[in-house]
C-alpha cells in the first residue's frame, strides 16, 4: 500500500463530477482569474462563483486554486504559459 497517494484524482475519476459551470469557473482559475472578475465575465454573482469554487475543491477532493489550476490544465481547459 502506497504511504503517499496522489493530490489530485486522474481523468477517469473525474471526467464526469463537474458541470459545465464549474469546469468554465476551473478554466477561469487557471487563467489567474479573481472570483470578482470571474463573476463578471459570467454573469453570476461573486457568491455564486464562490459556490461553484467550493464544490470543484470539494468533488475533486483538492484543497487549493492552485490544485484546481493543475487539475485544469492536465484536463486541457487551460494551455500552460511559456512566457
Amino acid at each position: 500500500m502506497p504511504l503517499i497517494s496522489r493530490a489530485t484524482p486522474t481523468s477517469s475519476e473525474t471526467s464526469d463530477c463537474l458541470t459545465e459551470r464549474e469546469r468554465e469557473v476551473a478554466a477561469l482559475i487557471a487563467q489567474g482569474k479573481s472570483n470578482a472578475e470571474i463573476a463578471g465575465e459570467l454573469v453570476l454573482s461573486k457568491r455564486t462563483v464562490e459556490k461553484h469554487i467550493a464544490n470543484i475543491l470539494s468533488r475533486l477532493g483538492l484543497a487549493s486554486r492552485a490544485q484546481v489550476v493543475r487539475w485544469a490544465i492536465e484536463q486541457g481547459l487551460t494551455q500552460a504559459s511559456t512566457s
